[in-house]
């Protein structure tokens, strides 16, 4: 019963804060990218920071001196929503891979194109991963780092699926590291259940993956061997740190 009442009191203020955000943001539109980037990460940060006060949700973060000075590809496994949020918090610019449908959404869309993410259409197939080795470089060259969930899809908790080979090609395609992301957000905010359950959610960050010779297969297969090995032991098995990727 108090989860349920705490969820509540989050969507609550959540939805308040995202529609005040939404309408004060469209105000950055003249602004430069920088700017347009910081005023959507702040939305991100402070819905993070609502949801610890309001169901006890908090996150640790471990391995960020790994995060390289210049502009990477983030490959992180995907469980949850709340993943968009707490990447906001730690990546300031960040170029977010997402359904194009998203732009559709009043006040929020609207807002969310200001943040230059890559909005796809995923029924395009080729089309869609042509788009994002073009317009990530893109991103890249401009010093955002580019965030691609390569799983399509959310999930449950304590599960990775099978990795698209998109990340790993733009990475190869703009030479540019390749950043492997482990969380387990979704033990606490569940794809299949809209209640929010207190705990601190792992974000573990791999040492970046230097694309080298390695084909995308390749890279992607080590970024996959590393997040799958990591999130396993997010759910109850060893302590001990995983190898790094490709190792």
């Amino acid at each position: 019963m108090i989860i349920t009442l705490r969820s509540i009191l989050f969507y609550f203020g959540f939805a308040l804060w995202t529609f005040l955000w939404g309408s004060v943001v469209l105000l950055f539109v003249l602004l430069p990218r920088g700017p347009r980037s910081w005023a959507c990460g702040f939305w991100g940060r402070v819905s993070v920071y609502w949801l610890r006060w309001a169901c006890g949700v908090r996150f640790r973060v471990t391995g960020e001196e790994n995060i390289p000075k210049c502009p990477c590809v983030i490959v992180a496994n995907h469980q949850s929503a709340l993943e968009t949020l707490l990447l906001w918090v730690i990546f300031r610019r960040i170029s977010y891979v997402l359904k194009k449908e998203l732009f559709q959404i009043p006040v929020f869309g609207w807002a969310l194109r200001l943040s230059w993410p890559i909005g796809i259409d995923r029924r395009q197939g080729k089309r869609a991963m042509v788009q994002v080795l073009e317009e990530g470089k893109e991103r890249l060259t401009a010093g955002f780092h580019v965030l691609i969930f390569p799983e399509g899809t959310r999930h449950p908790c304590g599960e990775v699926g099978e990795f698209s080979n998109t990340a790993a090609g733009l990475a190869v395609r703009a030479r540019v590291q390749l950043l492997p992301v482990a969380l387990n957000a979704g033990c606490f905010w569940p794809r299949d259940d809209w209640r929010k359950r207190p705990g601190i959610v792992e974000i573990r960050i791999a040492p970046p993956i230097m694309p080298g010779d390695d084909k995308a297969g390749v890279l992607t297969a080590k970024a996959h061997a590393w997040i799958s090995q990591a999130v396993a032991q997010m759910d109850g098995g060893s302590a001990a740190p995983p190898p790094r990727p490709g190792a």
